[in-house]
Order: C-alpha cells, then sequence, then structure tokens
C-alpha cells in the first residue's frame, strides 16, 4: 500500500502527468481537495473508488482516511492543486507518514506560475531584464512571513516576482514594489488559470490595483517585473550564430545530433 501525492495542475484536466493519471487509475482510495481541483479530474478514478473531498477536513480526519485505507491494503491517490513542492500543506502529511510508517510517493503537477505564464504567453526570464523567478507569498491569516522574507527584500533584486495568495492586497502590495520596479513596471494578474472561466489582466503597479478592482479572490497570481512587458531585451546567446557550443558543427568536441 502506498500514498501518492499527486499534483493535480492549475485546474484544467488535461494538465496532469501521465504518471498522475495512471496512479489516479490504479488507487481504489482518492483524497482530493475539493475546493481548488475541478471535478473531471476525478474522471481518471477507477470504478467503485473511495473518493473524499478533504477540503472540510482537518488533518486528523485526512490522516484516519490514509489510516483506514492502509489498514485494507489500498493505495490512495492523494491530489493537490498545482505543484506539491510550494504552499501544498503536503509537509505535515508526510511528517505522520514516516512517524507511522506508511509508504508514500510524490508526483509533481504543472505549477500556477507556470500555467499563468503560459496564459499570458510570456517567458518570465529574459536575457538582460530577469534571470530569476522569486516564487513569494505575503503574510496571511495561515502563515506568517520569517523574518528577512519580504517582498522589499526580493524587490531588490530586480527578478520577476510570482506572488501567491496576495489578490487581497494587491493595493498594498503594489504600493510596496513601487520604489523598486517603478511606477510602470509591467504587472499581470491571472485569476484561475487554465479553468473554463479563466481571467487576465495586465497592467502597471500604478493601475493595476485599479483595473482589477474586487473582482478577484482567493486563486490569483500576481506576476511583476520587466520581463513582464516582453520589451528591451536582448536576443539569447543560445540560438546566436557566434555562440559556441558543444551542439553546432566545427568543434573539435561537437556532439552529433540527429535530424
Amino acid at each position: 500500500m502506498t500514498v501518492h501525492f499527486i499534483g493535480a495542475g492549475p485546474g484544467a484536466p488535461d494538465l496532469l502527468t501521465l504518471r498522475g493519471r495512471d496512479l489516479i487509475a490504479a488507487s481504489p482510495v482518492c483524497l482530493y481537495a475539493g475546493s481548488l481541483i475541478p471535478e473531471a479530474v476525478l474522471a481518471h478514478c477507477p470504478p467503485g473508488c473511495r473518493i473524499v473531498n478533504t477540503a472540510p477536513m482537518d488533518l486528523d480526519a485526512i490522516m484516519a482516511e490514509i489510516a483506514a485505507a492502509h489498514q485494507a491494503g489500498e493505495d490512495v491517490a492523494r491530489l493537490h492543486s498545482g505543484d506539491l513542492s510550494v504552499w501544498s500543506a503536503m509537509g505535515e502529511q508526510l511528517r505522520r507518514l514516516r512517524e507511522a510508517g506508511i509508504p508514500y510517493s510524490v508526483t509533481p503537477g504543472v505549477p500556477s506560475f507556470a500555467a499563468a505564464a503560459a496564459a499570458l504567453g510570456v517567458e518570465l526570464t529574459l536575457p538582460g531584464l530577469a534571470q530569476s523567478v522569486v516564487l513569494t507569498r505575503t503574510p496571511g491569516r495561515a502563515s506568517a512571513m520569517p523574518e528577512g522574507e519580504n517582498l522589499t527584500a526580493f524587490a531588490a533584486t530586480g527578478a520577476t516576482l510570482a506572488i501567491h495568495l496576495s489578490i487581497h492586497r494587491l493595493e498594498e502590495t503594489a504600493a510596496e514594489l513601487i520604489p523598486h520596479y517603478g511606477a510602470d513596471c509591467p504587472v499581470a494578474v491571472v485569476w484561475r488559470a487554465t479553468w473554463p472561466d479563466q481571467r487576465l489582466v495586465r497592467g502597471t503597479l500604478a493601475t493595476i490595483a485599479t483595473e482589477v478592482g474586487d473582482s478577484m479572490e482567493r486563486t490569483a497570481l500576481i506576476l511583476v517585473g520587466p520581463a513582464l512587458g516582453q520589451e528591451g531585451f536582448i536576443d539569447s546567446s543560445l540560438y546566436s550564430t557566434d555562440y559556441d557550443r558543444r551542439f553546432r558543427a566545427g568543434r573539435a568536441d561537437a556532439v552529433k545530433v540527429k535530424p
């Protein structure tokens, strides 16, 4: 018996990995975060699968469901939205499983920042503008920010910021970033990326709060940085004719690539 933690992606049911899909199809028990995962993803569950929406449950109740499956020798597909590596609340579940000696696996999913960038049709790292992406959030009721982790510190790097779980503080967030990026810095807010009702709002740090207003809540991602403008950057050296790479003919150690 194994508990399979599966990143279910940002929302679209066809943005599951093949591994994730196959693990869901092979597991007689499925626990899913119903407030964030569309029911269409559950279509991959096998007939007779015990499907449990964990949205109203606390950690003890979730672990009780897993313990029952363990007793019965049944694999569990544990679905979380996006990718499991950030803000998934997987860590405390894995700790409990290790203490109980229950095997588990982790299958990554498409993260929300990648889905948002795809919806906008942008690259978040552009030569001369940004070569780093910072995934962060603002302080919330559920989790405080550790000392040293704050927007001012991250903004000082000039990196592209992907600010999660902060749409309720959009105006304050923009005001905090203007001194570092400038009022005209491009911003995009993506609400429910890849869902049928996905919404995109573009603006600047000076205008974005007004443009969004109170039209979005909860599952919206704020992207900030010069790269969002997709202008003023140089071409990557990767495909430059005078860039020396091992996959280009002419080098003594050149790697031959099949046509």
